[in-house]
């Protein structure tokens, strides 16, 4: 003798499982504790990362010349373009305008496309690694 015929089983079964989801679900609520001097640190980070002179890295070069012309290139630059810095290198004879400090190659062609815009000889180029004289000791 059945005890249960077939569609009750079935009914009983989708009921159990049902059931059993309702009981077992999650219902989480996330509290994220951070330290208040997180946002400032982040921030110094990342303005860090904007001003590295790490060698890994893609700049763009605006100008070559004598420090007048440089410094020249350097208020036009930020006049017209704010979100990358601008500095002045000296390298015998010449003083540099360099840009900006990308990881990416992508990210310099990007910002290279806006900068020729301005600047027509400007290039993109990644800087030679300096060695530094280790310690004796």
């Amino acid at each position: 003798m059945k005890l249960f015929n077939r569609p009750l089983k079935q009914f009983l079964s989708i009921c159990f499982l049902l059931i059993t989801g309702i009981f077992y679900g999650q219902n989480g609520h996330v509290t994220i504790n951070q330290a208040s001097e997180l946002e400032r640190l982040l921030e110094i980070k990342k303005n860090m990362n904007l001003t590295d002179t790490a060698t890994d890295r893609y700049k763009i070069q605006i100008f070559s010349g004598n420090r007048s012309g440089a410094l020249e290139a350097i208020a036009l630059f930020n006049e017209t373009f704010s979100e990358w810095p601008a500095i002045d290198v000296y390298e015998t004879p010449n003083y540099k305008v360099w840009v900006g400090s990308f990881r990416s190659r992508l990210e310099a062609d990007r910002a290279l496309d806006k900068i020729k815009e301005t600047f027509n000889d400007a290039f993109r180029f990644r800087p030679k690694k300096v060695e530094k004289p280790q310690d004796k000791n």
